[in-house]
């Protein structure tokens, strides 16, 4: 029996290439028959298939051959849907119909930018003519992403905070606008590429481009450079920033500012800045997650006979009531002094109640140096309890050899 995904392909096994016959209705192929790949394949197998297809039915290797370009839109087409694991998820439950409707209409591709920028990441510009519009350079160079590392304390894990930070970085020139031109006047297209920025020449049967010798690549060549960024259309500047550092952050968190990376070149998009999170050293306290660790240390009359002691907590001193007795490494446990969990959209009353918990270990303090009468004191206390304080005294360790021997 199929299951839905194998009926819809089932349904699918046709397509007609060039003109559409008169009163027959086009049927698309199974997309997974169009890449020649089976159903399973992952992405490294998709893009090595398509790429091989791509290269066999590309234009420019077939001029003048219809057939060769609906094959390549085809194989194209099919690609774009099954490297996206949403739409490849659709199209495997509904066919075609979970794309554009009955009959297969054109799937949406949403904000992929068409086919062009597909065989553009995966080719580049072998072929030329990818991220154009008309053949004509339609935006330049993506800017650089910077990175910056933020050291905070535990105290700004607790209540998150706004640190202000100076990035250097380059960012667009303000007179020219980031055209590199001088005030006033405007790039004039390159006459030898016509603005393309490549140059196609022949090889064997194949079409090669290659960056024009006479802008760079540019597509344009600037006869009055901007005095201020020299033609560059960028600046090296220093920029403040006001980062916002949510409650709960952990070590090594990257925090993306969209934007706020280095200039584009020739007036394409700027870069991002990822800000990373490292934890100062605290004093006091270790972190595990949400919960904090600490030791304090008693003196051992106190443990021995009950005390009040205190405790640090990241928002100030804390009285604790230690038990008579209490022995070195007891652990006592206070609820909800700990970190918040890492929940930026929700209120601050609503983390509070979700704080982690803070752990005291007891460590019970020994004095090494007595006076006559504190050891005379201790003295009388062993003979009081029974115990043997002679140096000829056996240790526990002696003992155990001879339980054992």
């Amino acid at each position: 029996m199929l299951g839905v995904s194998e009926r819809a392909a089932a349904s699918t096994t046709s397509v007609f290439l060039g003109s559409e016959p008169r009163g027959l209705t086009l049927i698309k192929r199974d997309y997974y028959e169009v890449l020649g790949v089976e159903r399973h394949a992952d992405g490294t197998v998709l893009k090595k298939t398509y790429r091989k297809l791509a290269l066999e039915y590309h234009p420019d290797r077939n001029p003048d051959n219809p057939e060769a370009e609906a094959k390549f839109k085809e194989v194209s087409e099919a690609y774009a849907v099954l490297s996206d694991s949403e739409k490849r998820a659709r199209y495997d439950q509904f066919g075609h119909a979970g794309l554009g409707g009955p009959g297969g209409g054109q799937p949406d591709f949403g904000d992929m930018g068409g086919f062009s920028d597909i065989f553009s990441d995966l080719f580049g510009d072998i072929f030329g003519g990818a991220g154009r519009a008309g053949g004509r350079r339609t935006r330049g160079e993506r800017g650089a992403d910077l990175r910056y590392n933020l050291e905070i304390d535990l105290m700004d894990v607790l209540k998150g905070a706004e640190p202000t930070i100076k990035i250097p970085k380059m960012r667009g020139c303000d007179p020219c606008g980031s055209s590199g031109a001088a005030p006033g006047s405007e790039p004039e297209l390159c006459s030898r590429c016509e603005g393309m920025g490549q140059i196609a020449f022949q090889q064997g049967f194949f079409r090669v481009n290659r960056t024009c010798d006479q802008c760079g690549g540019a597509g344009q060549i600037i006869r009055d450079h901007c005095k201020t960024c020299r033609g560059a259309g960028r600046i090296e500047s220093e920029q403040t920033l006001q980062v916002r550092v949510p409650a709960g952050v952990d070590e090594g968190a990257r925090l993306r500012l969209a934007g706020e990376g280095e200039a584009g070149i020739a007036g394409g998009p700027a870069g991002d800045l990822y800000v990373v999170i490292r934890l100062s050293p605290h004093p006091l306290f270790e972190r595990d997650g949400g919960d904090l660790y600490t030791e304090v240390p008693v003196p051992f009359v106190q443990a021995a006979l009950g005390a009040s002691i205190e405790a640090p907590t990241l928002e100030g001193r804390i009285e604790l009531s230690l038990p008579e007795g209490t022995q070195s490494g007891k652990v006592l446990r206070l609820r909800g002094k700990g970190l918040p969990p890492l929940q930026p959209r929700l209120d601050p009353a609503r983390l509070e109640k979700m704080r982690g918990d803070l752990f005291v270990r007891i460590f019970v303090e020994v004095p090494t140096r007595l006076t006559a009468r504190q050891r005379e004191l201790l003295e009388e206390f062993a003979e009081e309890s029974g115990q043997n304080v002679s140096p000829e005294h056996k240790s526990f360790v002696e003992k155990l050899k001879d339980f054992f021997d």
